[in-house]
């Protein structure tokens, strides 16, 4: 059996990472409870904030694994969890589907419901931000949640999704401290209507800097405490040095390569454990910021390169240590994993535009390679700098069939970034979190705030804007099927629905922003995101530099291929009425097969680099983007979107009848700007192409899945095949792609007989997972991914 990992110590701790069942951590709701009791309605809400993760990071217990050589948990070891009341308090009922559900659920003691019914619920039931926005929405904005036309990512989380400064390199906590003295020093009350609150929110930061140097301190403590007892002459050493790291980190700027990654991994559980932010906290260019370190350490004869892998891959553990916060409902539905989405970068450029790969770039895929872990998720950038040789091991890692690293294109993320107003420099320093995401790392507060379901818009447009899975009226009456005389009718009918339901979700959105900036500061996150300090306003109140709210599309193969099949076969060509299409979809196609036949296998589709089908992609991509994007967001910024699914393309087909391209009811539709399953049938070269027609720059950012067995990128030549493929797709300006390498008889094998196939991952949308940990209805949806070849 492969080893994984580079010695015993990490065998031992990824061993430990991967059997720890997760479980619910209710100490940092306790403390977050006390807290509110003891200092609500004296302080401001900022100051409330900061003084509640002063009391959590003062108390919270804390532990160094055996081994352990960067220390550091969300809960109090490996697979803990904290739940986050004041967003969303969970029922009773709630922990036991959590304790009890097949697929990711987390262990809930008789002691952790006891703590919840007497001391969680009482308090939080109505002060939760759950229940804050549920009161606030309208019951249109509820109506189409329900249904499945959009979802709404903060109903459950906070915002997040984002990438703190590489200041946190080059200055510690007490620095920053200084930083936040200056800007209260300046505050002018005589001119500024906004001077009190900004004090409000300096002081709070001013708290979060002694809230994070506490937890620093106390590690310190510990692992001298540790060292004192230790017998072992090397773990007493390695003990007395993360003493001394943590005497160092967070409160003053990193000396060492290893005080470096203990410094992000601070900063990392100070976001974390600030709010409940979605997609976690990424630390951007991982190679760049380190590089620096361990050029400097190895010449000064205090590192290696063995023992530089061998602290990368004790960060990789604790990334794997800690699953996203539990969700239930449409949140579930919509991000059912574990993963908490920590997306490192590398490779890509330097600031000043020369090429980015470095020493710790090779380090971090052999990493990554070794660990096979689902986090952190593990991105590659590929500009026309990188080096073959880079690219190529890249290629050689993803063709081994675990879903990493994804393959991202530096130069149009640039251009994404150029194109929403962001600096050349800042651009350059931008790149993806989460799943496919773009931002200006540090500099950016860009929030994802829900998916957007365009195959079920056209649905509701058929049917008179009415939904037959949810038994209301939900969209505009403009009209059945029926009636539409051309498709350019129906078109636009289609275009009036997507401008009513974006404006439903973007008004509600907005409500919820507001509500945030009001009662959920993040005082710790500001700290670490460029000109908060200097404004004196929070992340979430519009602090950052640049702003930005993305609205993600999902379902752009479905929705192509459905009006492509209407136009074709109903108005084009008149293979079959309007009428006899409607039946067959509410039928769900029983008894139809000739249309199915039609629909399926004789209609122009995307994906095949085929006119027909593209033109209707790029003109519904271009109506949505149009729609989305420049909309004002509360935040001092713009709504723009993105194109990707997480898990929401299966909980988006649930709540679907059938769909005129002969998609069945409930069935996933399509994930990311990917085809249908089975509709592209000419290779991936026709995919890239038909893929490419979009103009991903006016995006910020689209996910794209291939799928090949391994045979197909076997040898140096699949090898060569693979990477002229990405080099190609680039070329066209696409944003990213990835691989699932995998033959088809291996998933059937796995879904029959999950336990032989325990280790077995796949990629997903933006992320890898589990195979076993999926839905049976995703994994069928990967099982019937187009198996791609390049004859």
């Amino acid at each position: 059996m492969e080893k994984r990992g580079m010695n015993e110590r990490i065998r031992n701790l990824r061993k430990q990472s991967v059997e720890t069942v997760p479980h619910i951590y209710m100490e940092r709701a306790l403390l977050m409870t006390e807290a509110y009791k003891k200092y609500e309605g004296s302080v401001s809400i900022p100051e409330l904030r900061a003084l509640t993760m002063k009391e959590i990071f003062s108390k919270k217990t804390i532990t160094i694994e055996k081994g352990e050589l960067i220390v550091g948990d969300k809960g109090n070891g490996p697979q803990s969890t904290p739940t986050f009341p004041e967003l969303c308090c969970h029922s009773l009922k709630d922990m036991e589907v959590m304790n009890n559900r097949e697929l990711i659920c987390f262990k809930v003691s008789e002691e952790d419901l006891k703590i919840q019914k007497e001391k969680i619920i009482p308090y939080w039931e109505k002060r939760s931000m759950r229940h804050k926005i549920i009161d606030a929405m309208s019951e249109s904005w509820k109506d189409c949640y329900e249904a499945g036309i959009f979802t709404e990512f903060m109903e459950q989380r906070g915002p997040g999704h984002t990438v703190g400064s590489e200041k946190i390199y080059q200055k510690g906590f007490l620095d920053y401290k200084k930083d936040i003295e200056v800007a209260l020093n300046n505050l002018d009350y005589l001119k500024d209507e906004n001077a009190g609150d900004k004090s409000d929110e300096l002081r709070a930061m001013a708290i979060m800097c002694d809230a994070i140097m506490i937890l620093g301190e106390r590690y310190s403590e510990l692992a001298k405490e540790l060292a004192e007892r230790e017998e072992d002459p090397i773990r007493k050493a390695e003990l007395l040095e993360i003493e001394k790291n943590c005497k160092v980190v967070p409160a003053k700027k990193p000396e060492t390569y290893w005080q470096a990654i203990q410094m992000y991994w601070f900063v990392h559980l100070g976001v974390t454990t600030e709010l409940n932010p979605w997609d976690a906290y990424s630390p951007g260019r991982l190679d760049q910021h380190l590089n620096p370190f361990y050029e400097r350490d190895l010449e000064a004869g205090i590192l290696n390169e063995e023992k530089a892998k061998e602290l990368l891959e004790c960060l990789w553990v604790k990334f794997n240590n800690q699953p996203a916060p539990p969700k239930v409902g449409i949140t579930l539905k919509e991000s059912s994993t574990y993963t908490d989405f920590a997306n490192i970068n590398t490779g890509g450029i330097t600031a000043d535009g020369e090429d980015g790969v470095n020493e710790v770039s090779y380090l971090i895929l052999d990493c990554m390679d070794e660990m096979k872990l689902l986090q952190p998720s593990s991105n590659v950038q590929i500009s026309r700098k990188t080096p073959l040789r880079f690219l190529k091991r890249a290629c050689e890692i993803s063709r081994k069939g675990w879903g990493q690293p994804a393959f991202y294109n530096t130069e149009a993320i640039v251009q994404e970034l150029l194109n929403a107003g962001k600096s050349l420099e800042d651009a350059r320093r931008g790149g993806t979190s989460g799943c496919v995401e773009t931002g200006a790392f540090g500099r950016e507060a860009y929030i994802l705030q829900g998916y957007f379901n365009l195959p079920k818009i056209l649905e509701i447009t058929l049917f008179n804007g009415y939904d037959h899975v949810a038994k209301k009226q939900l969209g505009l009456k403009l009209g059945h099927a029926e009636d539409f005389k051309s498709y350019e009718e129906l078109l636009e009918a289609y275009k009036r629905q997507i401008d009513y339901f974006v404006n439903i979700k973007v008004e509600g959105s907005n409500k919820i922003t507001r509500l945030y900036a009001k009662y959920m500061p993040v005082p710790f996150l500001s700290i670490i995101t460029d000109d908060c300090i200097g404004t004196g306003t929070d992340y979430n109140a519009g602090g950052a530099r640049y702003n930005t709210n993305y609205l993600q599309g999902v379902g752009i193969g479905t929705i192509t291929d459905s009006l492509a099949a209407i136009k074709y076969n109903v108005y084009d060509n008149k293979k079959f009425s309007m009428n006899e299409l409607m039946k067959a979809v509410k039928d769900n196609f029983i008894g139809h097969e000739k249309i199915l036949n039609l629909v399926q296998n004789r209609t122009p589709k995307y994906g095949n680099d085929d006119d027909y089908a593209d033109f209707i992609m790029k003109d519904i991509f271009n109506y949505y983007e149009r729609n989305v994007t420049g909309r004002p967001n509360m935040r001092k910024g713009t709504w723009r979107i993105n194109m990707l699914p997480t898990t929401c393309h299966v909980y988006f087909g649930e709540v679907m009848l059938a769909s005129p391209n002969g998609r069945r009811a409930s069935t996933p539709v399509s994930e990311g700007i990917s085809p249908e399953k089975g509709a592209d049938v000419k290779g991936p070269t026709a995919v890239i192409k038909s893929a490419s027609k979009m103009d991903h720059l006016k995006t910020g950012g689209t996910l794209l899945n291939q799928k090949f067995t391994p045979g197909v990128v076997g040898g140096e030549e699949g090898l060569t095949q693979m990477v002229n493929l990405i080099r190609t797709y680039f070329n066209l300006e696409g944003h990213h792609i990835q691989f699932n390498v995998v033959d088809r008889e291996t998933l059937i094998a796995a879904q029959k007989q999950p336990e032989e196939y325990k280790d077995l991952i796949v990629r997903v949308a933006g992320y890898s997972d589990h195979f076993r940990n999926l839905s049976k209805t995703l994994q069928d949806e990967i099982i019937n991914r187009t198996e791609q070849s390049f004859n």
